[in-house]
């Protein structure tokens, strides 16, 4: 439950739940946001033994993938699976395919059967996703500038960026990001969120972060639910799948009086997703 809520926040709109209850879901992939040449729709089914101890029942659809293609990319999935036997391989599964689709892409000797592809295009507006993604670049540049900065800085409280506010029945959903390297940085981030009376009166603060430590080649990593069950342990799976580090992110939650159900922890973590792509 946790991967597919993660992976639904990361990909929006290109990712599609064909059956809920038969754990069908289908995914669009393609090898860029802009124009896309190449296109693939992976279709996979998880059956109950999965991740522990069943492999995804999957398809791969596109006009271009016949032959020798196919079976490269086949093998290729194979091969994440048994690297990575027992643990959740969706993403890493998707991100190869994308990886397959910029090399076919870059292939000066090689094009897609352009009808087919412009069809699909069309057939999904992808606006709204794109901008989402373009600021992504420059700002991972500006985060490892500040992660790499001199050691004597480590401990001055790092930017604090917002991210837009979600509503849905009254309950307000706001995330909040810091690029920290430090817990003490964490602890200071959290002190100067709190300093404010809006974030301080939120029903629940829930927050997740992951430092990596160089000399030992580990991550630190922790997460706080705040009186909303399991919130802080998704929060944390999305940051691990996204495969983000030195950052914290926390996500208020304002309740208003509606019971959302599930729906909270679709929001809490599209706008965790949402500050991290900007």
């Amino acid at each position: 439950i946790d991967e597919i809520e993660a992976l639904s926040s990361i990909y929006g709109e290109d990712w599609c739940v064909v059956d809920e209850d038969e754990k069908i879901y289908c995914i669009k992939i393609s090898d860029c946001l802009d124009q896309p040449k190449w296109t693939l729709c992976l279709q996979v089914i998880l059956p109950p033994g999965y991740p522990t101890a069943e492999p995804p029942i999957y398809q791969l659809n596109a006009p271009w993938l016949r032959g020798q293609d196919y079976t490269e990319l086949a093998n290729s999935l194979e091969e994440i699976y048994v690297q990575n036997l027992g643990e959740s391989i969706l993403y890493l599964w998707v991100e190869k395919i994308r990886e397959v689709l910029i090399e076919k892409a870059q292939s000066s000797d090689s094009e897609p059967d352009i009808k087919k592809a412009s069809e699909e295009v069309d057939e999904d507006d992808e606006g709204d996703f794109l901008l989402d993604y373009q600021p992504i670049q420059e700002d991972q540049i500006k985060m490892l500038n500040y992660m790499t900065s001199e050691s004597q800085e480590d401990e001055e409280l790092p930017p604090i960026h917002h991210g837009k506010p979600i509503t849905d029945r009254r309950s307000t959903f706001q995330a909040h990001l810091a690029p920290v390297v430090t817990p003490r940085q964490v602890k200071r981030v959290l002190e100067k969120l709190y300093e404010n009376k809006k974030i301080a009166s939120a029903t629940h603060n829930i927050y997740a972060y992951r430092i990596y430590c160089e000399d030992k080649q580990t991550f630190l990593q922790d997460c706080e639910d705040d009186g909303e069950t399991a919130a802080g342990g998704r929060l944390l799976h999305l940051m691990q799948i996204l495969n983000v580090h030195n950052v914290l992110v926390v996500v208020s939650r304002w309740y208003g009086g509606i019971l959302l159900g599930p729906d909270r922890f679709k929001h809490i973590n599209n706008c965790a997703r949402n500050v991290l792509v900007e």
